[in-house]
């Protein structure tokens, strides 16, 4: 599994998101609690930037539709019958580390 620099902590603050992009793939960080997760930016109705939405506590309300979804698992509130397909997340030093290589989608 490779690792990409996607941002620095000192960019993206609790309760913060930003989209970035990852070895070409939109990807959205989010700091939770002091907790970074890294989604595809794309909402699963129709693949709009999630980044572009609205972070409430956890809950990340697309700006087109209105879907939201619980960035803390990346289920779907409105729908619940959707998830944001997760990426693998590590911290070194001041550096946000995501892995978009194939197969690596999974449980944070």
């Amino acid at each position: 599994m490779r690792f990409y620099r996607a941002a620095s902590l000192e960019d993206l603050w609790s309760g913060e998101m930003r989209g970035v992009c990852v070895a070409g793939k939109p990807v959205l960080l989010v700091n939770i609690g002091g907790e970074v997760r890294a989604y595809e930016d794309r909402c699963r109705h129709l693949g709009l930037p999630l980044s572009d939405g609205k972070l409430t506590g956890c809950v990340l309300t697309c700006p087109a539709h209105g879907w939201q979804y619980d960035l803390t698992t990346g289920q779907g509130v409105n729908p619940e019958s959707v998830k944001l397909p997760p990426y693998v997340v590590k911290i070194e030093g001041d550096d946000i580390l995501v892995s978009v290589d194939r197969g690596a989608n999974g449980a944070q």
